[in-house]
């Protein structure tokens, strides 16, 4: 064998040696964990004294827009000298502890992926619940974020084709491919999902951007558009119509879709003579280019089920549109 040819192959071999080294190194096992599951690594007397206490408070508290509380969290604890392993791969962690220093840190991907983490530290009991208090908002929408991405992932493993939806509505949207579509027309696009007892369901339309104000009167209008639109075409036995509930006004917030304006308002809506209600949430996307506001809201009606979880299935759902 020349020379030459031992010194490509002993080159080759080299390389090859490096890219598994350096794959290996980067190589991170998958995380675990169903949606919305959250685990809390810190000691045990910590977890049973007021630590614990100012965690389920921020954590485990009632998951607005549902008309039931359920947690915003499901929460599981471990002591930390057994957060080791696969112990190490929940998709969602929180992790406490007594330490010289008072610091936080929200870190992505450090032991799995995807997976968001949180450390936080403290020099006493009274500062940790401190740092709880100053940062669960921030938490909450890293842990949220995290939860609307993986619902995204598993979406397109198997996704709806939507040959049907109306062109005139300019968009794209990922569908889980269990959902079935109920009604497709021109100007009303609507899919739904059977469960055990009871459906999921997404409605599409569009309205004149005139229709909802950017001023304090814009929940005011979108209830109305709503109960006016949908209640007109869904159908409903015994001529009753599906209404915003008004016991319990929903609230309204403003946040971006697809980089455009737009109005997330959650509530309840109901068919008050049959007693079935459940809940919604409606985004107003903004869409100036067409002077519009194009309606995306998600609703859910399983009355033996919890809905924390069918709600952000169908979040991650409209989230996923793309205006074209």
């Amino acid at each position: 064998m020349k020379p030459s040819y031992i010194l490509f192959l002993s080159f080759i071999a080299l390389v090859a040696c490096g890219d598994t080294k350096t794959s290996t190194a980067k190589y991170k096992q998958p995380s675990v964990g169903t949606i919305n599951s959250l685990q809390v690594v810190t000691p045990n007397p910590l977890w049973n004294g007021v630590v614990g206490d100012q965690i389920r408070a921020s954590f485990a508290a009632a998951t607005p827009g549902l008309p039931q509380d359920e947690p915003l969290f499901s929460i599981r604890q471990m002591p930390l000298d057994v957060f080791s392993g696969f112990a190490k791969t929940s998709r969602l962690f929180l992790h406490l502890t007594i330490a010289e220093k008072d610091t936080i840190k929200i870190r992505k991907n450090p032991f799995a992926k995807p997976q968001t983490g949180v450390f936080i530290t403290a020099t006493s009991q009274e500062k940790l619940i401190a740092l709880i208090q100053e940062n669960t908002a921030k938490i909450i929408r890293e842990f949220k974020l995290s939860e609307i991405k993986e619902r995204q992932r598993r979406t397109k493993i198997s996704k709806l084709r939507l040959d049907s939806l109306p062109s005139a509505f300019g968009l794209t949207l990922e569908i889980p491919s269990a959902y079935r579509i109920a009604k497709s027309e021109p100007d009303f696009y609507w899919i739904r999902k059977a469960l055990k007892s009871g459906h999921t369901n997404i409605i599409i339309y569009q309205v004149p951007i005139n229709t909802i104000p950017q001023d304090s009167t814009a929940l005011q209008a979108i209830i109305k558009m709503r109960d006016d639109i949908a209640g007109a075409q869904l159908p409903v036995e015994d001529g009753d119509t599906l209404i915003t509930e008004q016991a319990y006004p929903p609230y309204i917030t403003q946040t971006s879709i697809d980089t455009k304006f737009a109005f997330e308002t959650k509530g309840t809506w109901e068919i008050k003579n049959q007693w079935m209600a459940g809940p919604f949430i409606n985004y107003a996307v903004r869409d100036t280019a067409n002077n519009r506001y194009l309606i995306l809201e998600g609703f859910t009606y399983a009355p033996s089920s919890s809905k924390r979880d069918l709600q952000l299935e169908l979040e991650s759902i409209l989230k996923s549109v793309k205006v074209k």
